[in-house]
């Protein structure tokens, strides 16, 4: 269903992130300016061409103390780059941000360390990241900002005094978010509510982070909830709270399903490892993805399900994150042992159980790996969304649907309750789907993929973006696009 509210018809609108649209890349004829590859670059990139605007972001450098931050134009993008020193980059990304908040949201309380000066440089980053957004946003109807990373710009930016008409401003927190109960751990967990609360709007993805937010917001400040988790009142303002799960490009993966190319390479994959059945696992080399927990699973169930030794074969893509921080290196160590573990154990000469495959693989390899494997074996520990879960949904069509394996921990589980939904933690239920998935009767795994398929159906990056526009610039939204 739409809005009746309308849109500006061009509005302005000032996009703020880390990590943004461009990144500066190492040639044999210097550095220069490159596209960079996130789901969220892809999905906000085309807004710039039906709206006015700015994308302040870091470029992926670091940058010489004192060093200007220059506006760049590409096409229809206008860039304001924001640099980083080394030092900053230290603080406020390597340390705050990845290793406070992103453990601490994944609940991996154990793996937070309370580092004030990463504290210090998370806040100094946040100011810097105001004073170029501040440097652009003259006329803006909507400053969008996204995830953990700035959660104190929100009220930075509101404390503009009396410069002109203040801007709407948006917040998407795109990871999970826990309640108050961990948030306690955390020595300024008021301070982050309080700059999160400077927003008028903030997105989520799943109701469960909208309650936690409500929750953490009423317990660490002086807001208070409005009835039916509609949002909250601070300071005199009403800030917005809805549930609003990011989409994925459908055109853009049916059409990769229908590539000739990746058809073959897809053949070609399968005739590589040479079984009857393969499984797939596909994510970053993060502790909150599973995959150790996945390998184990995989293991177990070759250890009680003898007659598929030599049958089906796992390939795990392990995507290298984080190099040189210690909780990663740690698991790119325990995980390369137990894949050699398992193929020592089980493996011979014409047959690999685990194919580990520790890169990258762009949009189009991927669709060849999802289009080549009869089960998708998504299971993190905890996390924000996972669109790999949509993505690989997407690209198998009704005809030639696989089995998607999904923790119940991922944000996305909240919408694809048709899939076989395992816990994580539980290695022996996880090997029980496993057997479960490959050895679905074709008329389940074609009703289960069409249900799947219906339920992301009205979920796309557009759908997403323009949700969230109408939203936030909205004074007062009585319907929710994406229902």
């Amino acid at each position: 269903m739409g809005l009746s509210f309308q849109l500006p018809v061009k509005p302005r609108v000032i996009v703020v992130s880390n990590r943004g649209p461009l990144v500066w890349a190492e040639r044999c004829s210097g550095t220069e300016k490159k596209v960079a590859v996130s789901g969220l670059v892809s999905a906000l990139l085309p807004l710039f061409r039906t709206v006015h605007g700015v994308w302040v972001a870091w470029g992926g450098r670091a940058s010489l103390p004192n060093e200007v931050g220059f506006l760049h134009q590409e096409g229809d993008l206008k860039w304001q780059e924001v640099p980083l020193t080394e030092e900053e980059l230290r603080l406020y990304y390597d340390g705050f941000s990845n290793q406070v908040l992103w453990p601490l949201c994944h609940y991996f309380t154990e793996k937070c360390a309370v580092e004030p000066a990463w504290w210090e440089g998370y806040k100094a980053v946040n100011k810097k990241f105001a004073f170029f957004t501040r440097k652009v946003d003259w006329g803006a109807d909507l400053i969008w900002i996204h995830d953990y990373h700035l959660a104190l710009l929100p009220a930075l930016l509101r404390q503009r005094g009396n410069e002109g008409k203040m801007p709407r401003i948006g917040f998407f927190w795109h990871i999970p978010f826990p309640g108050p109960d961990l948030w306690e751990i955390v020595p300024w967990a008021k301070e982050i509510i309080e700059g999160l609360l400077g927003a008028d709007f903030i997105g989520f993805h799943t109701p469960g982070y909208v309650e936690n937010f409500l929750r953490a917001a009423t317990a660490f400040t002086v807001a208070t909830a409005l009835p039916g988790q509609k949002g909250l009142i601070y300071r005199g303002r009403e800030v917005t709270v809805k549930a609003l799960p990011v989409g994925v490009d459908h055109e853009f993966f049916a059409g990769l399903s229908r590539d000739t190319k990746v058809r073959e390479q897809a053949k070609l994959i399968r005739a590589q490892v040479g079984t009857e059945k393969i499984c797939l696992g596909v994510e970053r080399l993060d502790y909150s993805k599973g995959v150790l927990e996945r390998l184990v699973a995989f293991e177990r169930f070759l250890e009680e399900n003898p007659a598929y030794r030599g049958r089906v074969s796992l390939i795990q893509i392990g995507v290298p994150t984080r190099a040189g921080v210690g909780a990663y290196e740690e698991l790119r160590r325990r995980v390369e042992d137990c894949v050699n573990r398992i193929n020592s154990r089980f493996g011979r000469s014409s047959w690999t159980p685990v194919w580990y495959l520790a890169r990258a693989y762009s949009q189009r390899e991927l669709a060849a790996f999802y289009l080549a494997s009869d089960v998708a074996i998504v299971t993190p520990l905890r996390d924000g969304l996972n669109l790999v879960a949509a993505e690989y949904v997407l690209t198998r069509s009704d005809t030639d649907p696989g089995v998607l394996v999904l923790s119940r921990l991922a944000g996305i589980a909240h919408y694809l309750r048709e899939a076989l939904l395992v816990n994580p933690f539980n290695i022996a239920e996880m090997a029980a789907a496993l057997r479960s998935a490959l050895e679905m009767p074709a008329a389940e795994r074609r009703f289960r993929q069409r249900t799947l398929r219906q339920r992301l159906a009205r979920r796309t990056a557009s759908a997403w973006v323009r949700s969230f526009l109408q939203l936030a610039l909205e004074e007062a939204a009585d319907e929710v696009f994406v229902g």
